[in-house]
């Protein structure tokens, strides 16, 4: 029998998930994953199984590596409304960089697949849901050092800044004008400020 040729199994889903990432789940075919990726057909599905299961397996590894990636920058910062801000604005300040935007693999999925496939509706409600818990031990950090008021509702601000941060996220894909981005977020982020009041 004639030996299949061994291959990085870690770089080739890194590879599949760039491409999926760049093109998503239609318009990727097994032709393209396989040339990317290095390998023959046999081996990716022997190892990865369908399209389909492929893509999960991208999407999955994406939404770890993202939440690590946010997890980080906001715990890198003493204020948690800088922390927030820094955020925000890292992130549209990297897509106006690029000439076309690739958003966020994850939000990209919620828009092509998750209204018409049951676990993409879970696996990216899943990662929302991941945020938001990231999220909300960022404020309560906030109001363990008295930076935010201790009545403030951390759960609510958190969803809110998680549907934020996807609309955003969609929206940059267009290229709108930087101002109108710009004062979206310095509103958002302002919410902060205003829930604290409200809740006095």
């Amino acid at each position: 029998m004639v030996r299949q040729r061994e291959f990085d199994k870690e770089k080739a889903l890194d590879d599949a998930m760039e491409l999926f990432w760049e093109k998503g789940y239609a318009a990727t075919s097994i032709s393209d994953l396989t040339a990317i990726m290095g390998i023959q057909r046999p081996s990716l599905y022997a190892t990865f199984g369908d399209k389909e299961k492929l893509f999960e397996a991208a999407l999955r590894k994406y939404t770890n590596l993202h939440a690590s990636l946010i997890r980080t920058k906001l715990q890198n910062t003493t204020s948690v409304k800088e922390a927030f801000r820094n955020l925000f604005e890292e992130m549209v300040e990297e897509e106006y960089k690029n000439k076309v935007s690739k958003g966020c693999f994850c939000i990209n999925t919620i828009v092509e697949l998750a209204p018409h496939d049951e676990k993409f509706e879970i696996l990216t409600r899943e990662h929302e849901m991941y945020l938001s818990v990231i999220f909300q031990e960022t404020l309560l950090k906030g109001i363990k050092s008295g930076e935010l008021e201790s009545n403030l509702d951390v759960k609510a601000l958190a969803q809110t800044l998680v549907v934020a941060l996807i609309g955003i996220t969609v929206l940059l894909k267009s290229h709108p004008e930087r101002s109108f981005v710009d004062k979206s977020v310095n509103l958002i982020l302002s919410l902060i400020k205003q829930i604290e009041e409200s809740s006095d």
